[in-house]
């Protein structure tokens, strides 16, 4: 009765709509936040500092998702269901003006409208860019099937948590929040982890320690190690990202660096409602020839030999020295 009277008393098929509507816009609006933060990022920290400003960026968003934002929304869920949704409503409204406030970074002169290339051609440039380019291309390749596995195993981890690992509701929520502790605390290391034992080792480590929690988590039948599990998964994963985010951000051309990050970013989102159809599957399918247990515990050994092959083919082409060279070639450049 309350979600219909914030509507007007709508119809149930108008109402759904709405909010279908509305999760599109939030989900573009996200999307284009995302690409435009990325962007913005090198012209407001120097280069030596990107990965520590990543990092704390990452560490930030973590608390603010995961720890602040459920209980504040459940707060204020018990003083009416629309207060959320107007403070939230509120807080894009802060963001927007904190940005407002952000140096605006140097300029070139915009071309006249109708000599500018088309949407089109911009997006060509760009995913031209990257597949020209021999450490991009695959690192995009690699993320994007890094990602199609990690979300096969996220799509049924409820059924797994309750069916498997006979979690609580209690439970369940403190299984989400282990997640959450390793990203806060990869967010704030990966810079000096990096620097000690050097981008290309970090990038390694993640994909190897990525296997081994995997296969421990579809092994386990305790909610505890599965929480550990998913800190150390999520730790090694924030890792991976400030690195990668950061190298985009150096060795891009500025004047690129929107386009070929929203082509870069399409490979690893792209792939994973495919890994999330392919988790389910793989459950559908050896529910019944195997037991249900089974078959809940299979899509964490299948992702796991998947990261196995996975690691054999990307180590070799994301070294430390190749990183390097790829960095060292735009410093170049610049003073050429």
């Amino acid at each position: 009765d309350e979600v219909e009277s914030i509507v007007g008393g709508a119809t149930d098929i108008p109402l759904y709509c709405l909010i279908l509507v509305a999760t599109l816009l939030l989900g573009m609006a996200e999307v284009l936040y995302d690409n435009a933060g990325q962007t913005v990022m090198p012209s407001l920290v120097v280069t030596e500092n990107l990965e520590k400003a990543n990092g704390r960026l990452w560490s930030s968003e973590q608390i603010a998702n995961t720890f602040v934002g459920p209980p504040l929304g459940a707060l204020l869920l018990v003083l009416a269901f629309s207060v959320p949704f107007f403070v939230d409503a509120a807080t894009f409204a802060v963001s927007a003006a904190l940005i407002a406030l952000l140096p605006k970074p140097a300029v070139a002169a915009s071309a006249p409208a109708a000599d500018r290339p088309s949407w089109k051609a911009d997006l060509r440039e760009g995913f031209g860019w990257l597949w020209n380019h021999d450490l991009l291309r695959p690192l995009a390749i690699i993320l994007g099937l890094l990602n199609m596995l990690f979300t096969a195993t996220a799509a049924i981890l409820v059924l797994f948590a309750q069916e498997v690992l006979e979690t609580s509701p209690t439970e369940f929520a403190l299984l989400s929040t282990g997640g959450a502790i390793g990203g806060v605390l990869g967010g704030w290391s990966a810079s000096a982890i990096a620097k000690r034992i050097g981008s290309g080792t970090s990038l390694a480590v993640t994909l190897l320690t990525g296997t081994v929690t995997q296969l421990i988590t579809g092994l386990t039948s305790f909610w505890v190690v599965a929480w550990a599990m998913a800190a150390i998964s999520m730790f090694v994963a924030v890792l991976w990202n400030v690195i990668t985010v950061s190298l985009r951000q150096t060795i891009i051309p500025d004047e690129l660096l929107g386009r070929v990050n929203s082509v870069y970013r399409f490979f690893a989102w792209g792939m994973m409602p495919i890994g999330a159809f392919a988790g389910g599957a793989i459950v559908s399918v050896l529910d019944g020839p195997l037991s249900r247990e089974t078959a809940l515990r299979m899509p964490f050994f299948v992702v796991a030999a998947g990261q196995i092959l996975l690691a054999v083919f990307a180590i070799p082409r994301l070294t430390t020295s190749k990183i390097e060279a790829a960095r060292d070639a735009v410093t170049q450049a610049d003073d050429n």
